[in-house]
C-alpha cells in the first residue's frame, strides 16, 4: 500500500461485498479533504492585486517569492464535475450522450463548479451516480460490437474463455478509469463480482461485465481525484503527486478529461515527478486541440453569455432579437476568443481590443454588417468608433441586461467584479430592504434614473464602484446593439473606472483603459488559478498568485504561457506534508 497523509480508509474498505462501491455511504459524508483546507473563502471573482503591492477589494496581495522556500499549498480532495465526467466516459467507453447531465447542477463555489469547499454530496446526487453509470454500461456492452470495443476477445467469447476475457476487461479498462495502475487484489474483486453477475437467473456476458463497468463509474477511485503522493526525491522532506497523480492533474487542467497514453507512459517513467517533465507536457496538451473545449467551458462561466438564447426581450421593441440570434451572439464570442487565443495575438489585451470579431449571414444581419452570407463565421472589421474587443460584442452587453432597459449597474457589477476581481459585498439586511431598482419611466435615461437611485447614501458607497463604469456602455441597447439616444434623449456615456484618473467617454475609451490596467490581466489569471487548482484561492496563496502573474506579465500577457504557469507553481507541484 502507499504511504498516506493522515489515517484513511484503505480501497479495499471503501469496497462493499464483490467490490462494489459503497458509494451512497461514502458520498453522503465526504468532506474530508487531503491536505489542509483553504484559509479562508472570498466572494464571486476570487482574490487578485495589481501587481504593485496593492490589495484589490478585500482579496490579497501576491508576492513574487524568491526566498526558495517551498510552498505546497492547499490539497483538498476534488470530485470529477459534470462537464469532467462527460469527457472521461467518451474517452473510456466512446460514450458521447453526455449521461452526466442527468446529475444534479454544481454549487457555484469558485464560480466554475469545481469548487472543492463547494462540492458537498445530496443524496440525490448519489443515487444519480447510481442510474447514470448503470445507463452508461447498459450502452458499453448492449452488442457485440460494443463488447468488443472493450477488448476484442469479447466479440468471440465462449464459455471456456469467458472468465479470461472477463479479466482482460477488467485489467484494460478499470487502470483507466481510476487513472492508476490496479492494486494487489482489486482485478480479482471485479472479477468476482462479474462471475457472481453471471451466475445470477439469465444474466449474460454482458450483462455480468456491465455489472463491472457500473461498479467502476461509482468507485470512489473514478469518481475523485485521490492523491497520496510520494516523497520528492531530491527533498525527501517534500511531497509531490505521483506519477499518476500528475498525470490526472495536468489531463484534467486542459482538457478536462482521463491522462491520455503519453500521460501515463511518463507517468511510469518518473518524468511526471520533475518540473521539467511538467512543463514539457503542460506545454504539448495546451497546444492540442483537446484544450480547446475547456477554453470555452471556462468562458461559458466565466462571461455572461450561457444564457442569451433564453433572455426574453419584447418582440415588439426588439424584433431583431430571438433565440437564433441568442445561439449566434453566443458562438461570436466563443470563436473570437479560440481564434485569439490559438490563432490570433494570443494575449488577453488584445482580446479587450481587437479590431474585429466573426459573425455569420445571420449575425451580420442583426449587426447591420453588409455582404455576409452562410452559417460560417467569418472574420469582420469593427467599427473602432462604437466596438472594440470582446466586452463590446453585443452578447456580453446583452447577458448583463436582465430587462427591457439597460442596468448600468449591472454592467458595471460585471466589469469591476469579474473582469478586475474587485469584491463588491452584497446588501443585506435592512439595506437589502431598501434595494429597489428605479422605475423605468422616472426619467428618460438610464443616467438619470440611476443618478437619482444613488442619491440615498445606503446606496451612494457601493453604487459609486459600479455605475460609473456601468454608464461608459449605455451605448448599446437591451440587446447589445448600439445606440445614440434613449427614449429620444442624446445618451450621455461619459464615466470613469474609480481608483483610476481621468474621464472615460464611451465604450472603447473603458475597454483600452482595461487592457492597459495590469490589475485587469491580474484578475483574468486568477480565475484561472480559481478553475485550474479547483478551488477559491485566498490568504496563504499569494506566492503561487505572484508567480503566475510575473510569468503571464513577462509574456506579454500571453494567455497559454500564462496556463502552462499554473503548473509551475509549488502549489501544483507538490502536496502537503503530514500534518
Amino acid at each position: 500500500m502507499r504511504m498516506r497523509s493522515r489515517p484513511v480508509p484503505s480501497r479495499r474498505r471503501l469496497l462493499g461485498p464483490w467490490g462494489i462501491p459503497v458509494v451512497l455511504a461514502l458520498l453522503s459524508g465526504c468532506t474530508a479533504k487531503i491536505g489542509e483546507p483553504p484559509d479562508i473563502e472570498l466572494g464571486a471573482g476570487g482574490a487578485t492585486g495589481t501587481g504593485a503591492g496593492t490589495s484589490t477589494g478585500g482579496g490579497t496581495t501576491p508576492t513574487l517569492c524568491t526566498d526558495g522556500v517551498v510552498r505546497p499549498g492547499p490539497a483538498p480532495l476534488r470530485r470529477v464535475t459534470r462537464f469532467e465526467y462527460n469527457n472521461s466516459v467518451r474517452d473510456l467507453l466512446g460514450d458521447t450522450t453526455n449521461p452526466a447531465i442527468a446529475l444534479p447542477p454544481e454549487e457555484s463555489g469558485n464560480g466554475f463548479g469545481n469548487d472543492a469547499a463547494a462540492q458537498s454530496v445530496s443524496s440525490l446526487l448519489a443515487e444519480q451516480y447510481g442510474t447514470v453509470a448503470e445507463s452508461i454500461a447498459a450502452r458499453a456492452t448492449a452488442t457485440p460490437t460494443a463488447l468488443a470495443k472493450l477488448a476484442p476477445c469479447a466479440s468471440t467469447v465462449t464459455a471456456t474463455t469467458e472468465e479470461a476475457c472477463a479479466r482482460t476487461i477488467i485489467e484494460t479498462f478499470t487502470p483507466k478509469a481510476y487513472r492508476r495502475a490496479l492494486e494487489p487484489g482489486e482485478a480479482d474483486a471485479l472479477l468476482t463480482l462479474e462471475k457472481s453477475t453471471r451466475a445470477l437467473p439469465n444474466a449474460t456476458f454482458a450483462t455480468a461485465v456491465a455489472s463491472v463497468i457500473e461498479a467502476v463509474l461509482q468507485s470512489p477511485d473514478f469518481l475523485y481525484k485521490l492523491e497520496w503522493g510520494v516523497s520528492d526525491k531530491a527533498r525527501p522532506d517534500l511531497k509531490r503527486p505521483s506519477g499518476d497523480e500528475m498525470a490526472v492533474r495536468l489531463a484534467y487542467l486542459f482538457w478536462a478529461t482521463t491522462p491520455d497514453q503519453s500521460l501515463r507512459d511518463a507517468a511510469k517513467t518518473g518524468e511526471l515527478e520533475t518540473n521539467e517533465g511538467v512543463l514539457t507536457h503542460a506545454t504539448r496538451l495546451v497546444d492540442d486541440p483537446r484544450a480547446r473545449p475547456v477554453i470555452r467551458f471556462f468562458f461559458d462561466n466565466l462571461l455572461p453569455i450561457n444564457g442569451l438564447t433564453d433572455l426574453e426581450r419584447d418582440r415588439t421593441v426588439f424584433p431583431m432579437y430571438s433565440p437564433a440570434i441568442g445561439a449566434a451572439l453566443h458562438e461570436e464570442t466563443q470563436h473570437f476568443l479560440e481564434y485569439e487565443i490559438f490563432e490570433g495575438p494570443g494575449t488577453w489585451p488584445a482580446a479587450l481590443t481587437a479590431p474585429y470579431t466573426f459573425v455569420n449571414a445571420a449575425l451580420a444581419t442583426f449587426y447591420g454588417i453588409p455582404d455576409i452570407s452562410g452559417t460560417a463565421f467569418q472574420k469582420v472589421p469593427l467599427d473602432p468608433t462604437k466596438r472594440l474587443g470582446l466586452l463590446t460584442q453585443a452578447g456580453i452587453m446583452a447577458g448583463t441586461t436582465h430587462s427591457n432597459t439597460t442596468n448600468p449597474v449591472v454592467r458595471g457589477s460585471f466589469i469591476v467584479q469579474k473582469m478586475l476581481c474587485r469584491i463588491i459585498p452584497l446588501p443585506s439586511g435592512e439595506i437589502l430592504a431598501k434595494v429597489k431598482p428605479p422605475d423605468p419611466y422616472s426619467a428618460p435615461t438610464a443616467r438619470e434614473r440611476f443618478t437619482l437611485h444613488k442619491s440615498d447614501p445606503v446606496c451612494a458607497s457601493c453604487h459609486s464602484q459600479m455605475d460609473p463604469v456601468g454608464f461608459t456602455l449605455e451605448n448599446y441597447d437591451p440587446v447589445g446593439l448600439w445606440r445614440t439616444q434613449e427614449n429620444k434623449v442624446t445618451i450621455d456615456a461619459t464615466g470613469w473606472v474609480p481608483g483610476t484618473e481621468g474621464t472615460l467617454n464611451g465604450p472603447v475609451e473603458l475597454v483600452r483603459t482595461l487592457a492597459e490596467m495590469p490589475e485587469a490581466q491580474n484578475c483574468f489569471a486568477s480565475h484561472w488559478l480559481d478553475f485550474g487548482y479547483g478551488r477559491t484561492l485566498g490568504s496563504g496563496d499569494e506566492c503561487a498568485q505572484g508567480k503566475v502573474y510575473d510569468a503571464f506579465q513577462k509574456s506579454g500577457y500571453n494567455v497559454r504561457q500564462m496556463l502552462i504557469a499554473l503548473t509551475q507553481t509549488d502549489e501544483f507541484l507538490y502536496l502537503p506534508g503530514t500534518p
